[in-house]
């Protein structure tokens, strides 16, 4: 995916409540020379230096601004505000197309989502110009609202292991891609009839698919960065909204935020959840195969 750069000048009266907001995210604080802070994560590298400058770095920094920045100007630095061309939504399909993709497989807390949709030439005329885009160029609030909109234009699938089902299986199969192909597989056959054209999110460069789905002789594609294909993207949106509706419903049974990712503020949502529950109350919760799970044993 292409990178764009885009440098702001930030007034000092602005730089600690830009700090606070991301520390409150799932971004990975760096050690920078020069700088204030740098941060990285979703997709965003971004660098405020001691002068002010905030440098950002990534597939859409403008997402990253409008949620974070208050106050920032762009600094009309030719050599630092050079835009890469972005890449565009390919071109409507002209057939009925499945999509499939997934939510979940980088985050410590919450379930494993794969979401499905079965697009129609006709309805992919209408979503190409309302919007409907990579769900990791989206906001939280933006992909909550497409993807409860989307549920009601087009037909879809969610497959979604939960923390304990999730740990269940993992525990068996000890491979996240073979989960993940089961979830597209079920999710896919809800959906496809006999021939049809398949196009899925690559996430293992072994073809998982011919027996789970061969019986339906469908015409299944797997690439890189799917999303660009408007059927993908939109089960991009289901599968994300799906994922923070869940979040939001186990963190208010948690009595506590749970961050998304497996960053630093992951770490310390984990430590609290396990000081208020117990740290084997965690599996409810999370998938204990990361990393995460050990850091929070030894900190308690």
């Amino acid at each position: 995916m292409s990178q764009r750069t885009l440098v702001l000048k930030v007034p000092p009266a602005q730089r600690d409540a830009i700090r606070r907001r991301l520390g409150a995210e799932d971004f990975e604080f760096r050690s920078v020379p020069h700088a204030l802070f740098s941060v990285k994560g979703s997709g965003i590298v971004a660098t405020l230096y001691k002068s002010g400058k905030f440098v950002i770095q990534g597939a859409d920094p403008d997402v990253f601004v409008a949620r974070y920045v208050e106050g920032g100007t762009v600094v009309p630095t030719k050599a630092k505000s050079k835009v890469a061309k972005e890449e565009p939504l390919e071109a409507v399909p002209t057939e009925t197309l499945v999509g499939s993709d997934e939510c979940g497989k980088g985050d410590f807390f919450g379930p494993l989502i794969v979401c499905a949709v079965r697009l129609e030439p006709e309805q992919a005329a209408e979503l190409a110009s309302s919007g409907v885009m990579d769900s990791k160029k989206l906001t939280d609030e933006r992909a909550l609202q497409l993807g409860g909109a989307l549920r009601g234009v087009v037909p879809f699938s969610i497959q979604r292991l939960d923390p304990p089902q999730y740990n269940e299986r993992y525990a068996i199969i000890r491979n996240v891609n073979l989960l993940l192909a089961d979830l597209h597989a079920d999710a896919i056959r809800e959906l496809a009839k006999p021939g049809m054209a398949v196009l899925i999110d690559q996430f293992s460069k072994k073809d998982l698919f011919a027996e789970r789905l061969g019986d339906l002789g469908l015409r299944i594609e797997q690439r890189p960065r799917a999303e660009a294909n408007l059927a993908v993207a939109a089960a991009s949106i289901i599968a994300r909204e799906e994922f923070l509706t869940c979040m939001d419903q186990l963190s208010a049974e948690a009595g506590l935020t749970l961050r998304k990712g497996a960053g630093a503020p992951t770490d310390n949502a984990a430590v609290e959840y396990a000081r208020m529950h117990g740290f084997d109350a965690l599996g409810q919760v999370a998938k204990l195969h990361f990393k995460n799970r050990e850091k929070v044993q030894r900190r308690l």
